[in-house]
């Protein structure tokens, strides 16, 4: 191959563009950035419209501090943008790569994706027209596999609701429900390119962050295109925001490529072969491995509860610690729509037990994964575990329960997107277009780590049999690893109901009409199943 892992070429460029829109901005944010510095050593509160009044000493103290790293004036300001045509793999490399976001996007699972929405490069004829042949099989085969996967989701459906089976044609929101569980699985067979629309908020500090690092691996080019509209949107809005933003730091300075350097062989593709099976060899087929935690999680939490109270062991126990920020008896908390864990002085004592896993999840389940934000992962650099003579992917258990021409078809897809991305390396295609034809199912293996405050939440909502299959699979495969060290904590691990069966709340179960259909709050933890 003759290009790098990232590497973006002057004459390559998306087409066509993304589009950037900001909708929402505060007002004067320059000048409110230097307001709030000014105010630190005021005795009265510094406004923005007495800052303006004097520009010199303004641009003095916006240098000060910005050089001096004094960085949190810049995050009072807030941006909301809505993005469209931009991938699923920028969304995934860069836009919920940090927890300094908040995004609403389009679904895959419940709105039915059209073809020809996806991300297309100006490419030399012969690689566009692969690549767009590409683009077009695999939006095919995802219309294909909505319509044969149908059948099998109906079955399991008026399995578990038999008294919807005769009734299905006159109740459309049944039918509806069946064909989103559909395309739920059928997305697996869709490209990271596949467009996206969302609104996107962020602060004045993560833009800055943006434009320095956005030359990174993965989808360098999009981000680029992308940050640098950002930029323009606010630069109307306030020219003097980004007066003195910092240059972008050129791809081959940056950490990444550097360490890559170092190894060697930074262009070549095919060296993922010895980590990604070693990888899958330590996970044994689970989607999650525990890989560390802290020495005595248990007592670690029943220590921070004692401190918050000013009380010793002899005072409160070990259960009666847990119970007091675990039980959904004890604590109200746990059972009501908001999540107030982080607000609480004694729920807080959750976050000195901390675990770490090593995962297994695709790129469109990692991507839910994502937006538990404050459970930080080290993500790959995805050329470096990417095999193009071995077609890599995640199989849902959906496919697997389907009747083998269904599978066969699944399998199909998947081979032509491998054939597709090799056709394209041997003309020298750079390497982050090739990226954008990995399907959905394309494995990100990554490590995780996160404390049980945050932990708890995750695993509670993903617990629900209404998750995303797949990183439903990966909480309790993680919540199963926990309660073999510390049993105490994991058996407060379960879904809303049963956290609200606990507290005696009803109904049982928070979704209203979208009740799974099985009453998983009478279950244990070994008896979980599902494959819809």
């Amino acid at each position: 191959m003759s290009s790098k892992p990232g590497r973006v070429l002057p004459d390559l460029t998306l087409d066509p563009l993304p589009i950037v829109r900001l909708v929402n901005a505060f007002d004067l944010p320059f000048d409110n950035a230097v307001a709030t510095a000014r105010t630190c050593y005021s005795p009265r509160v510094i406004t923005p419209e007495e800052v303006r009044q004097n520009a010199e000493r303004r641009d003095a103290i916006a240098r000060s501090t910005y050089q001096a790293g004094h960085h949190t004036t810049l995050q009072h300001a807030t941006f909301q943008f809505v993005l469209e045509r931009v991938s699923r793999q920028l969304i995934w490399s860069l836009l919920h790569a940090h927890p300094f976001y908040n995004s609403e996007q389009v679904s895959q699972r419940y709105v039915s994706v059209k073809p020809g929405a996806a991300a297309m490069f100006t490419l030399a004829p012969s690689a566009r027209g692969i690549y767009a042949a590409a683009i077009d099989r695999q939006m095919a085969a995802y219309h294909e596999l909505v319509e044969l996967l149908s059948p099998v989701v109906e079955q399991e459906y008026t399995r578990i609701f038999p008294g919807r089976a005769k009734r299905l044609d006159s109740e459309p929101r049944w039918r509806s429900a069946i064909k989103k569980r559909a395309q739920e699985v059928a997305r697996y067979v869709l490209p990271v390119a596949t467009h996206a629309h969302l609104y996107h908020t962020v602060n004045g500090l993560t833009l800055h962050r943006y434009h320095r690092l956005v030359l990174q691996p993965d989808a360098p080019l999009e981000a680029k295109l992308v940050v640098k509209m950002m930029v323009a949107e606010i630069e109307k809005n306030d020219p003097l925001f980004f007066r003195d933003i910092e240059d972008p730091i050129p791809l081959e300075e940056t950490l990444e490529a550097k360490a890559l350097r170092s190894l060697g062989g930074e262009g070549e593709l095919g060296r993922a072969t010895s980590f990604v099976e070693s990888f899958d060899r330590r996970l044994g087929g689970r989607t999650a491995r525990l890989l560390d935690r802290s020495m005595d999680p248990e007592g670690a939490v029943a220590r921070g509860v004692r401190t918050v109270l000013g009380v010793d062991e002899d005072a409160l126990p070990l259960d009666d610690a847990l119970g007091l920020v675990l039980d959904p008896r004890e604590n109200p908390y746990l059972s009501g729509a908001l999540t107030l864990s982080t607000s609480s002085k004694l729920a807080r004592a959750l976050s000195h037990a901390h675990f770490t896993f090593e995962k297994k999840l695709s790129h469109t389940a990692d991507s839910q994964d994502q937006r538990h934000r404050m459970v930080p992962a080290s993500r790959p650099i995805l050329a470096r575990q990417l095999r193009l003579d071995t077609p890599d992917y995640v199989v849902p258990k959906l496919v697997h329960s389907a009747p083998e021409p269904v599978q066969a078809r699944y399998r199909q897809a998947m081979e032509e997107s491998w054939t597709a991305m090799g056709q394209l390396a041997k003309q020298g295609t750079p390497t982050e277009v090739i990226m954008y034809l990995l399907p959905n199912a394309f494995p990100i293996r990554f490590t995780e780590s996160g404390d049980l405050l945050h932990l708890h939440h995750k695993w509670t909502t993903r617990l629900c049999y209404t998750a995303q299959e797949e990183i439903w699979q990966a909480s309790l495969d993680e919540v199963s690893e926990v309660k073999a060290v510390a049993p105490r904590l994991a058996r407060f691990l379960v879904p809303p109901c049963g956290l609200r069966a606990r507290a005696e709340v009803r109904p049982v179960c928070p979704e209203g009409d979208r009740f799974c259909g099985v009453k998983v709050w009478k279950l244990g933890l070994e008896d979980y199943e599902r494959i819809i």
